[in-house]
């Protein structure tokens, strides 16, 4: 049985692919060292559970896509946008979760037989810790054949 494997190989082929992504990462968050700047933009994928169901697997996974937010040492002039790039930060990260949602539901991805189930949400972050961040979280379910038998 490879499918959970062979999930993560294909989204993480597919990120490292993307334009706008740097570095991949798995698991827990917690052990990606985000102090390091060269690894930005980041796309970190979590398993979040697997149902079995018939013949399939239902597998949820949250993908964050995230870049550093660099703050101008300008002064404000636009209390809009501020003096920081956060809003283009968003901007790009959103369009790094919207790719990949596309390639499950209709390109390279379903054709692979890793199919999006469902509507998946995309909620925004903002993390003021060592290093400014911005991104989204993507969270979505994933059918893919069950290949386990029974001998």
């Amino acid at each position: 049985m490879t499918g959970y494997y062979n999930l993560l190989n294909a989204l993480k082929t597919h990120l490292t692919t993307d334009p706008i992504v740097n570095t991949v990462t798995q698991g827990d968050i917690f052990k990606v060292d985000l102090n390091k700047q060269t690894i930005f933009p980041l796309a970190h994928i979590i398993v979040n559970n697997v149902v079995f169901e018939n013949n399939v697997q239902r597998i949820n996974v949250s993908v964050l896509c995230m870049d550093v937010v660099n703050i101008s040492k300008q002064p404000t002039t636009d209390v809009f946008e501020g003096n920081d790039n956060e809003i283009y930060v968003l901007h790009t990260q959103l369009a790094v979760t919207n790719r990949l949602y596309e390639m499950l539901r209709r390109g390279d991805l379903y054709d692979d037989l890793f199919q999006v189930i469902g509507t998946p949400t995309c909620e925004p972050f903002v993390e003021r810790f060592e290093n400014y961040l911005a991104g989204w979280t993507i969270t979505f379910d994933v059918v893919m054949p069950n290949d386990m038998t029974i001998c």
